[in-house]
């Protein structure tokens, strides 16, 4: 495939118990139907992988990729899914992008406040990885986060930051809100 060819976009949504082999058996697939490896996120979370891949494929053989996933599940142990996408070429640029750092003591409800303050102005979060570590010291379990943010034309920058520097006060976190790198 070429990259001027007309290509239709998938995410595939993956997940099994991990063992090698997983990520090279989807590669073959997409590889096998003519499609190209776009964007992916995988990762090892509670003795499962899981996995999101953007895949293009040529729309003639999409079909017959569709009807090959399921044998992932027989094959080697992964259950694939599919949904047709939009293609980065056909998605509106944001008007302004942002990248968000949050580090505090570990709590329940800490995803929920950022995310309403983020919705309540606007912001569409592209990308959010989190995690937990012991704290230095013994103090405790961190939580630690990381965002990807678009806001529309209607949103500014400083009524974002005005809203999650009031949520890391009452969260007691360290909060941080810059500009893309």
């Amino acid at each position: 495939m070429t990259i001027h060819e007309p290509t239709t976009a998938y995410v595939l949504t993956a997940i099994g118990d991990d063992r090698p082999g997983l990520v090279a058996a989807l590669a073959a697939a997409v590889d096998e139907h003519g499609g190209n490896w776009v964007d992916s996120q995988l990762a090892l979370l509670a003795g499962k992988f899981a996995g999101i891949v953007q895949v293009d494929l040529p729309p003639d053989r999409a079909q017959s990729f569709l009807d090959a996933l399921p044998a992932l599940a027989d094959e080697v142990g992964l259950s694939v899914e599919a949904t047709a996408g939009v293609r980065n070429a056909d998605r509106e640029p944001p008007s302004s992008a942002l990248r968000l750092h949050l580090l505090g003591q570990d709590r329940t409800g800490m995803v929920r406040e950022v995310t309403s303050a983020l919705r309540a102005q606007g912001a569409t979060i592209d990308g959010l990885r989190s995690w937990t570590r012991e704290a230095p010291e013994g103090g405790g379990m961190l939580f630690e986060a990381e965002a990807e943010l678009r806001l529309p034309a209607t949103a500014g920058e400083d009524g974002v930051r005005e809203a999650l520097e009031t949520i890391a006060a009452e969260l007691m976190v360290d909060l941080e809100l810059d500009g893309p790198e």
